[in-house]
Formats: structure tokens, sequence, C-alpha cells
């Protein structure tokens, strides 16, 4: 009797777990349903959702083909796969022949549609890329700074490609006389170009006056140049202005500008030829010379005429034209 008590008791608490097990599977089953529900729910509304498209050239395949995809199935795009060696979006396509095809791109004659993302650069490093250094200032420290720079570059990127220094300056002093820099200013430029492996092909364009005449001598023999118009003029360094200086220190300015000269005489007595004296002499007052002249004073070895040069060169001499034309020179006139 206590043994069927005992059997009906189990079987009555093993139906109660039962019970609830079943109760708690139910549970669980219907609270998935809803999550199932809920994430597919979402899933739904963020496939149905419009993937904005930039504006695009219809006349590209490729991006055709992706804007068409996006508006019909964006589920493609938000759904990429994981792990793929296909590289993107090349599966959209039955065969990758597509993108093997060139993109066509529309011009158009506004300027503002296709504006460059960041401005060209400036002038100098454009003729930097060609190896032409331009120097169309006065000489002051900015300017001689900059000019030793690009010099100092040259040589690094290639030291046997020649560098063309292009000269329009008035060396330490402005146009009408006024001092503006050192002459230590020119014998920095100076010294940067004697240090150089390089050639240096010197062009005056314009005017070489002081110390931009020394550097436009100061290039490789027989790579000097000049413009037909141009101009050069030496002269004698100038005391900057003193006027509230004590005389002691006045002395001293005047004692370097004399030691300046001095090594400016004998700087350009190197690269013309000239003796120290012939340049001593041409150099007591402003001596300018056009290119002809700068030609027979050593300071250039060419001038660029432009083919003009050959022509001049077979020009008769002023003697044979007179003896052509018939006219005798009589002896004392």
């Amino acid at each position: 009797m206590a043994s069927s008590l005992s059997s009906a008791s189990t079987s009555s608490s093993s139906s109660h777990s039962l019970r609830r097990t079943t109760t708690t599977t139910t549970r669980i089953r219907r609270d998935l349903r809803r999550t199932t529900t809920t994430t597919l729910c979402a899933m739904n509304t963020q496939n149905n959702s419009k993937i904005p498209i930039p504006p695009f050239n219809p006349n590209d395949p490729f991006l055709s083909k992706l804007a068409s995809v996006a508006a019909n199935s964006p589920e493609t795009f938000l759904n990429k796969p994981v792990d793929s060696d296909t590289p993107p979006y090349l599966d959209l396509f039955e065969s990758p022949q597509l993108m093997a095809t060139p993109a066509q791109v529309e011009r158009s004659v506004s300027y503002n549609e296709h504006r460059p993302r960041r401005p060209p650069p400036d002038l100098p490093s454009l003729l930097l890329h060609g190896r032409i250094v331009y120097i169309g200032m006065p000489l002051v420290p900015a300017v001689t700074e900059l000019i030793v720079a690009e010099l100092m570059y040259l040589q690094w990127m290639d030291p046997k490609e020649p560098i063309f220094l292009y000269i329009n300056s008035t060396g330490t002093t402005r146009d009408d006389g006024e001092t503006v820099g050192m002459e230590s200013e020119g014998f920095a430029i100076y010294d940067a170009m004697m240090q150089l492996k390089n050639e240096i092909h010197t062009v005056a364009v314009g005017a070489a006056i002081g110390q931009a005449c020394l550097l436009l001598a100061a290039g490789s023999k027989g790579k000097r140049f000049m413009m037909p118009h141009a101009k050069a003029m030496i002269q004698q360094p100038r005391v900057p202005s003193s006027g509230l200086m004590p005389a002691s220190d006045v002395l001293i300015r005047a004692k370097e500008v004399i030691t300046n000269r001095d090594v400016l005489v004998k700087l350009l007595s190197k690269h013309t030829g000239n003796s120290v004296d012939t340049i001593a002499n041409a150099m007591k007052r402003p001596f300018y010379m056009d290119a002809s002249r700068a030609k027979d004073f050593g300071v250039i070895d060419r001038i660029l005429w432009r083919g003009q040069e050959k022509i001049m060169s077979d020009v008769a001499a002023p003697e044979e034209w007179d003896k052509g034309a018939g006219i005798k020179v009589v002896d004392g006139m």
C-alpha cells in the first residue's frame, strides 16, 4: 500500500515538471517568434529605404549599373559579403568586361563646374620644375634665402643637369640708387653658385646691375647669355643710410664698403678676363653696357638673338661697305 502511494506521488510530480517544461518551451518559442518578426520587419524597412544616389555620368556603364541596382535592390549594398575574393560590386555583373570599358568624361566649358580641388602651384615652383631659378627682385635677405635654397635643391635633385639662372635685378640697390640690401647678399648667392657641381647657365633678361652683374658673369664659361635689349651695369658699393650713427660707426661702415668694393673688383676681373685696374677704373662711375658691349667686356659669351646672331655676323664691315659703294676714305679724316 505504501509503495503504491509513493509511486503515485512520483508520477504526479513528474507530470507537473513536464507541464512546467512544456509551458516554458512554449513561452520561449512565442518570444522567439516575436523577436524574429520584429527583426524581419526592421530588415524590410531598412531594405525598402532608398539609398541617396549622387549625380553621375549616365554614359558610364559601371555607374549606371550600380545606380540601377541601388534603386531596385538596395539590400544588395546593405548586405555585402564580409569575406570575398571578388572586388566590391563586381559580382553585380555577369562578366567583368564592363569594368574594362573606359568611362566617358563629359567636358564643360564652364570653369566653375570643374574647378580644381586645390590651387595651381605658384610660378616660381613651375619654373623650378624646369630647373629655372629666376631673380626678379633686388637682393634682399628673403630673396637670397630663396635663391640659395633653390640652387641647393636642384643640385640635390640632379647634380649633372644644368641650372638656368635668369636675372632681372638691380642688385643690392633699387632702381633709384637707394641701398636695400647688404653686399653680402650677392656674395652669398655667388658662393652657392661656386659650390655647385652643376653647370650654371646665366641669362640677363632686363637688367643686371651691381651684384647682379657679378652673378651674370659668374656663370659657366660659354653659357653666359644676354637678351638683345638687356642692360648690365657695374658700380661701386654704396654706404647705407647713416643719419643717426656716430662718426666712428660711419667710418667703420665706410671701411667695410671699401673692402666689399675690392672683393667685387677681384671677382669681376676673374670672370671677365679684364685686369683689376681696368675693372676699378670702369667702376669709378656707373658703367652701363648693352648686350654687345657686355660681350666685348667679357661679362657674357653670347647674345640671344634667336637666329639674328648669324645674320649680324655675316654683315660686311663698314670699310667693305664703303669700298663697295665707291667711297674713298681719305687718311686723316
